[in-house]
């Protein structure tokens, strides 16, 4: 275990040579605004937690392969961890690569993913290669910060769930040696769903196996007994809530239910990190995707995830119950109060309806949105050079039929990924997904060329299973019939790089305000697309729910004027709400019990 302040023998965590557990909670930065940090991990200091968890986002901090990775502002990864040390806080990296998280695309950098005959998280040169000169700039900053340098971080995750993925234990075994030789000397550890088949594929030898599991974490335990039984039981994250799909309906496990899982782990030895304790708001596109086998299940902007630290930071019922199982786990029974500042509301806005000028046709808009790309073939979003947002394609095509009969075709494409707003000759036909594009749309025809337009926008990239990684934009081609249209011109719409100039022409509306605080925005009689305040791009917004309102914290606005502006790309709305609480939308059947959960 080198010098390493974690060390374990005969199935006994030690911290210093004391035997100990690991009371966790994840947060994570690039979820929650920075101004906020210290604040969400005083909280969970206050939870009974001695160690905070965070992944770390490699597309967060490198989404162009041409730029450096950026370690400043919000991406200051240190800052993080040296406030999680000023709260008295141990600190677990988990630097990936990929991540999983439900953020967009694992956390991989796009233009990683796009590169053609790439081997995901396996001994592929080309891919290793990319994660070592991303280790070289990612671990200084980690290895700085270890406690044997006087920091926090206490240990390190080698990959991530890997035995849900794949069986290229040489992969595994690489990505230690990779830490090791950038001066991790800290506890490594691998994580992994709790059963055999999971631990077959993620779990190496001479490393510490944790797992991953939101129920029947006895039988994990004995799991671990019989796998593994000089090593010490952790789940890394035990899944206290869950995460919503759009369409779908809202995550809630009942806080006792939750409670008396986490005990049932502690009771028998183990170590807990609640996944999330805190977990925030996926702002910008940062959300990601999961695939059914079928469809596409894109999730929402808010990452709230029913956790004992709500979205805006408020001690849930669940905090409480989990606060007393940590407190019992120490030993202490007698649990003090907690800070007053801690128990308060915080600030909001008054309730207000504000009038939400007309906005630009969208087709228009995306015409005129970038420099037009000529190719062949469509070009895919990595073709591109495009991480997020949209791509308007163009292209002309002769329709079947005559001047004097026409004729009714169907418009397909195939490989689509995600969903595509269709015109033909500037009059809009209707709407495409992943699933409904092969079966395609009418279109009328009289035997003259006709300009079809598709614009085709990304619902988050998938973040788990074997379609990691997977393209976006039109990856097959568009067909009339049977028959191919070539010749496209791509005009792409960056909205994660959008500034002032470009969201001048959107639907928007001025308010004044005194002192900034939190508020929530509604935007009911409109029908799905991006919203940005004061210039910052909050999130989708989508009718079909669950999530209604977007969470806009404090920090992301300023005395005086602030300005909201909104893309909708299909029912217009004319009003914006702001609110004074969360509607993260209704449960379906109730909360979720443990027996619901993977």
């Amino acid at each position: 275990m080198n010098n390493a302040l974690l060390s374990y023998h005969d199935a006994v965590l030690y911290r210093s040579g004391e035997p100990y557990r690991i009371l966790a909670g994840a947060i994570h930065y690039f979820r929650v605004h920075p101004d906020l940090w210290q604040d969400r991990l005083r909280r969970l200091k206050a939870m009974g937690a001695n160690t905070v968890d965070t992944y770390v986002a490699w597309n967060f901090h490198q989404p162009r392969q041409d730029q450096a990775p950026d370690f400043t502002g919000w991406r200051d990864l240190g800052r993080f961890i040296d406030i999680a040390a000023e709260e008295g806080l141990d600190v677990i990296v988990r630097p990936g690569p990929y991540i999983c998280a439900e953020w967009d695309n694992g956390g991989f950098p796009a233009w990683l993913t796009g590169i053609p005959g790439i081997g995901l998280r396996c001994l592929d040169p080309v891919f290793t290669a990319a994660i070592e000169d991303w280790f070289d700039h990612l671990l200084p900053i980690v290895a700085s910060r270890q406690t044997s340098t006087g920091g926090p971080v206490v240990a390190v995750q080698i990959e991530n769930e890997y035995g849900s993925y794949g069986d290229d234990h040489e992969y595994i075994r690489w990505n230690r040696r990779a830490l090791e030789e950038r001066g991790i000397t800290e506890l490594l550890f691998t994580a992994d769903g709790g059963n055999d088949y999971f631990l077959d594929g993620g779990a190496i030898e001479g490393t510490w196996a944790t797992a991953t599991l939101g129920s029947r974490g006895d039988e994990a335990v004995a799991t671990w007994k019989r796998r593994r039984p000089d090593e010490p039981f952790f789940n890394v994250e035990f899944w206290g809530g869950w995460f919503d799909h759009w369409g779908e309906h809202h995550h809630r496990r009942d806080a006792d239910d939750a409670a008396l899982e986490a005990r049932k782990m502690l009771d028998l030895g183990g170590s807990v990190c609640i996944y999330m304790a805190h977990g925030g708001t996926n702002f910008g596109l940062g959300s990601g995707s999961n695939h059914d086998g079928t469809m596409l299940q894109p999730t929402v902007t808010s990452y709230d995830s029913d956790a004992p630290i709500a979205e805006n930071g408020a001690l849930t019922p669940k905090f409480h119950a989990l606060r007393k199982e940590f407190f019992r786990a120490q030993g202490i029974e007698d649990i003090p109060e907690l800070p007053v500042e801690l128990l308060a509301d915080a600030p909001v806005l008054p309730a207000q309806q504000l009038a939400l000028s007309a906005g630009p046709d969208l087709l228009e808009l995306a015409r005129a949105a970038g420099k037009p790309v000529t190719s062949v073939k469509p070009l895919s979003f990595e073709q591109l050079g495009l991480d997020a947002g949209m791509v308007l394609y163009a292209a002309e095509a002769i329709l079947p039929g005559g001047a004097e009969k026409p004729a009714e075709s169907r418009l397909k494409i195939t490989g689509l990924n995600d969903r595509a707003y269709v015109w033909v000759d500037g009059h809009f036909i209707g709407v495409l997904d992943d699933v409904s594009g092969a079966e395609g749309l009418k279109v009328t025809g009289t035997g003259v060329t006709a300009k079809l337009e598709i614009l085709v926008e990304n619902l988050g990239r998938i973040n788990y299973g074997p379609l990691t990684g997977h393209g976006k934009g039109i990856l097959g081609g568009v067909l009339i019939n049977q028959r191919y249209t070539f010749h496209w011109t791509q005009t792409p719409l960056a909205l994660t790089e959008w500034v002032q100039e470009d969201l001048a022409g959107l639907a928007g509306v001025d308010f004044e305000i005194g002192e900034p605080a939190d508020t929530y925005i509604a935007l009911p009689d409109s029908g799905k697309g991006f919203v940005w305040l004061n210039g910052f791009l909050l999130g989708r917004y989508w009718e079909k729910g669950p999530q209604v309102t977007l969470y806009a914290p404090a920090p992301l606005l300023k005395p005086g004027r602030n300005t909201i502006k909104v893309l909708e790309l299909g029912n217009a709305g004319t009003v914006v709400e702001l609110r004074e609480g969360p509607d993260l939308g209704p449960e379906e059947a109730g909360p979720i019990a443990a027996a619901e959960l993977p």
